[in-house]
C-alpha cells in the first residue's frame, strides 16, 4: 500500500515521537533504579537490613485486607510445615 508523502511524514514523525518517549522512559527508569540502589546502600551503611526494608515497602503498598489474608495463609502454611508462628514474613528474602 502506498501513502501520500505527507501521510508518510506524519506517520514517521509519530513513530519517532513514540520511540523517543519510550527511550526517555527507559532512561528515567535506569536513573530511578540507580537512585534506589544508592538509598539501599545508605540504609545498609546505617545498619539497616535492606531485605526487611524491601519487605516493609512491599507491605505498605498492598491492600490491607489482601495483605492480612496473605499473612494468614502464610502462617497456616508455616504451621503445617511445623514452623509455628516464627516472625518470618512473605518477601523477607528480597
Amino acid at each position: 500500500m502506498t501513502y501520500p508523502a505527507n501521510t508518510e511524514s506524519v506517520a514517521a514523525d509519530q513513530l519517532r515521537s513514540i520511540v523517543e518517549r519510550v527511550e526517555r522512559m527507559h532512561e528515567e527508569r535506569k536513573n530511578l533504579a540507580d537512585d534506589l540502589k544508592e538509598i539501599y546502600a545508605e540504609a545498609k551503611g546505617n545498619g539497616f537490613d535492606v531485605p526487611t526494608i524491601k519487605a516493609v515497602v512491599k507491605a505498605r503498598s498492598q491492600d490491607p485486607t489482601e495483605a492480612s489474608e496473605r499473612q494468614a495463609i502464610f502462617e497456616l502454611y508455616m504451621s503445617a510445615l511445623g514452623h509455628g508462628l516464627a516472625h518470618v514474613h512473605e518477601g523477607d528474602d528480597n
